[in-house]
């Protein structure tokens, strides 16, 4: 049997993006706090047990295709602190079908992030938004990325701003309801 290949965190100044596997994902839908907690190697903050229905999605898409795990939810990890402060994320590998049209050219990718309300305000979501995006221009050769966002979530549309993302369209969500969406062409 061969042993998982290792993924390794993704480091900025004060953050460390760390892989969350099926086991841990698994662990938190299962309410298997000291077994999610030793997996991942930092305490669960409650914060994250309210992320249900993302850890469900993407944990589906681990047993559909392993390949995944690297581009899909990561812990943010405040580095000095030793604390999850949120999570962020793919939602797929790059290239998917339904970016066609939004991201032309196949290298496309989107993702999205929550910072935990004690932490927010603090530019962790920026900090985290360009490692992200750095390690996936960096070593996998993505030139685009999407984000979809309320247009009520006012930080986020800042963030976005801050970022040099443009508004490309607009869509109705099925679970989140009316999104903009915003493109930024990596150089």
């Amino acid at each position: 049997m061969r042993s998982p290949r290792l993924i390794l965190p993704i480091i900025s100044a004060r953050l460390a993006l760390i892989p969350l596997s099926p086991e841990f994902l698994e662990a938190c839908l299962m309410g298997e706090l000291s077994r999610a907690t030793d997996l991942l190697g930092y305490p669960i903050p409650p914060d994250w047990l309210a992320e249900q229905a993302v850890m469900r999605v993407r944990l589906d898409q681990l047993h559909q295709n392993p390949a995944l795990q690297p581009w899909l939810l990561r812990a943010i990890i405040l580095r000095a602190a030793q604390t999850m402060i949120g999570n962020i994320g793919f939602h797929s590998a790059p290239g998917p079908a339904y970016l066609a049209a939004i991201a032309p050219g196949g290298q496309g990718v989107e993702f999205g992030y929550t910072i935990f309300p004690a932490f927010r305000r603090q530019g962790y979501a920026r900090e985290a938004s360009v490692a992200l995006m750095a390690w996936a221009a960096k070593q996998h050769h993505v030139d685009q990325f999407v984000l979809t966002i309320s247009p009520t979530n006012l930080p986020s549309l800042r963030i976005a701003q801050r970022l040099g993302f443009r508004k490309v369209g607009a869509h109705i969500d099925d679970v989140d309801g009316p999104e903009d969406i915003f493109r930024l062409d990596w150089e």
